[in-house]
């Protein structure tokens, strides 16, 4: 009696290798070209997807080693790369930015939506192609990549710029669409005699109540159970906790009929009030990064060559007039809701280019046969090219935009995030030290952001008034968030000499002229950390020996300015014997 193999299909273990291969030595090479990332892994995905290597696998049978055989397989690991994104987006943002969005996501976002895939619906139908047809496909074209558009700006770290604000206010707008859109599609597919506008209501509920059900379980319970994992398990617990956190809230978004992406937002949105900030973002920025990779290849592997090259010439012109048109009204859009021109142009051209969302509504549109297979390859050609384009698009708009002088932001959003803070101080440690250093500090209206891996003390930096993370100050990514490069100071309070040395190198290694302060515990360990880099160091044996001292001349009858006097004396000697 045979037994049934288990583990994994040998094709997806070669699909995996294939697209290490990609990711660990191709993108890099190409990278190394100065070509940009998104380009890389999309161009990746064209050389060995189905339609370039693999279309020649049958013929030459060793290709097939060089090539994804099933790209499906990769699409549930690349759409967790655009939760990631997503969700990272929303942990950089706040409530009280989104709701200064606002008019951005309905102004800006809803003209661009309907006049965009009204515009493309009209081409159509002037084509010859049905109205309901005509309709799918301009609003199939209408919306634009929310992963790629985003993740330019994140590479150019832009995403928190006026630009950025813009593009993701219009791309929320969009995703917000993603439900009523898919039902429009499903009653021309069904041509069912049903109550559009009551469906369409139901959905809008259904959406409201998922949100509102994220928004309670984030304000909530979040905060309580992030502190208990971590007061559990530590750094494995919360892996664990942000992953349900993201996965959870898309799954509530989608089963509402809403986009995922939306959901994962919120619930960045939700973890960025919290202390866990930070310690979030480093510990999924590597995942994140390559599930979008895999992303970015399989949106490479999608465009169907054989067909781009048969109708080329139409296929460049549909490409030209879809992005000169969403260009136009984009710009507009963005003009009158948004800014000026600099934050317009900008965004209008990484808003151009189609998104993901095509595919979908043109394989939901296919498979009610509302669109022939035919114009469903047609026009997914075009969104695939102009996706691949985005990021050329988004260098364009940074140059027309940057020769104008910037205006103020419409919108009046300022970064107040630790990363875009100036002249502040960071605290390394809230126990018993570090609190008496930060409540002085706030007496003198110092900006400080403390930074502690105990849950507890942040949660308490917290109630006390400060700007507080879970961190570990000796991690170069942790500090960046922080914004060090344009800290003040960083003070050093621990008790643990070894992370102590650790937070004085990384800090330095960041900030080359950086006052830094730094608690010691004798003269042994101040010489270590003015070694690493800290200019002033504070022995807490010698104060602890020094007040001491001073109590026992005040007991024999020395006067307080006589005390001092000694002290400051012995004082100057113990340093510099340190």
């Amino acid at each position: 009696m045979e037994h049934a193999a288990h583990g994994p299909s040998p094709t997806l273990i070669k699909d995996m290798l294939v697209f290490l291969l990609a990711a660990g030595i191709l993108v890099p090479a190409l990278r190394w070209l100065k070509m940009p990332t998104i380009i890389a892994f999309m161009l990746a995905g064209v050389a060995l997807g189905p339609f370039a290597l693999g279309h020649f696998a049958e013929a030459y049978p060793v290709l097939t080693y060089f090539s994804i055989t099933e790209p499906e397989a990769a699409l549930p690991f690349a759409e967790l790369g655009v939760l990631f994104l997503l969700f990272l987006l929303g942990v950089e943002f706040s409530f009280k930015r989104l709701w200064a969005l606002r008019k951005v996501v309905l102004g800006a976002g809803g003209m661009q939506t309907v006049l965009s895939a009204a515009a493309i619906a009209l081409v159509g139908f002037a084509l010859g192609l049905d109205p309901a047809v005509s309709m799918i496909l301009g609003l199939a074209l209408a919306l634009s990549s929310t992963a790629i558009v985003m993740q330019v700006l994140v590479e150019e770290r832009r995403a928190a710029q006026p630009a950025g604000r813009t593009s993701l206010g219009v791309l929320l707008f969009q995703d917000i669409m993603v439900a009523p859109i898919l039902i429009f599609v499903g009653f021309v597919s069904l041509k069912s005699g049903a109550n559009l506008g009551g469906v369409l209501l139901d959905a809008l509920v259904r959406g409201l109540i998922a949100i509102a059900v994220i928004w309670v379980i984030g304000n909530f319970l979040l905060g309580r159970v992030f502190r208990l994992a971590a007061a559990s398990g530590g750094r494995d617990f919360l892996m664990a906790l942000t992953l349900l956190t993201v996965v959870g809230a898309a799954a509530i978004t989608y089963s509402a009929g809403l986009s995922v992406a939306l959901g994962a937002f919120l619930a960045g949105l939700l973890v960025g009030e919290t202390e866990f900030k930070h310690q979030t973002e480093v510990d999924l920025e590597p995942f994140k990064g390559l599930l979008l990779g895999l992303f970015f290849m399989t949106v490479g592997m999608s465009l169907d060559l054989p067909a781009i090259l048969a109708q080329l010439g139409w296929v460049m012109a549909a490409l030209a007039g879809l992005i000169a048109l969403k260009l136009l009204i984009a710009y507009l859009a963005c003009r009158l809701f948004a800014g000026g021109h600099p934050i317009s142009i900008e965004a209008a051209l990484l808003l151009a280019p189609a998104g993901e969302f095509a595919f979908v509504i043109l394989t939901a549109a296919q498979a009610g046969n509302a669109v022939s297979p035919e114009v469903a390859t047609f026009v997914a050609a075009v969104a695939g090219l102009s996706m691949l384009l985005t990021p050329l698009l988004g260098q364009l708009g940074r140059r027309l935009a940057a020769r104008r002088p910037q205006l103020p932001d419409a919108n009046g959003m300022e970064l107040t995030e630790p990363s875009g803070m100036e002249n502040h101080v960071i605290l390394a440690g809230y126990g018993r030290v570090g609190r008496a250093v930060a409540r002085i500090l706030q007496d003198e209206d110092v900006t400080i952001v403390a930074l502690d891996r105990d849950p507890a003390k942040v949660h308490q930096a917290r109630l006390d008034g400060l700007a507080a993370y879970v961190g570990d100050a000796a991690r170069p990514e942790i500090l960046e968030l922080t914004g060090i490069a344009r800290a003040d100071q960083f003070i050093v309070t621990v008790d643990d000499p070894v992370r102590a040395e650790a937070m004085v190198r990384c800090a330095r290694s960041l900030h080359a002229d950086m006052l830094i302060l730094a608690r010691a515990h004798d003269g042994e360990h101040a010489a270590i950390l003015e070694a690493a880099g800290a200019e002033h160091v504070v022995p807490e044996a010698v104060e602890s020996g020094l007040q001491m001292a001073g109590m026992a001349l005040e007991n024999f009858g020395y006067d307080t300015e006589t005390v001092r006097d000694i002290l400051a004396v012995v004082r100057d000697e113990e340093y510099r014997r340190a």
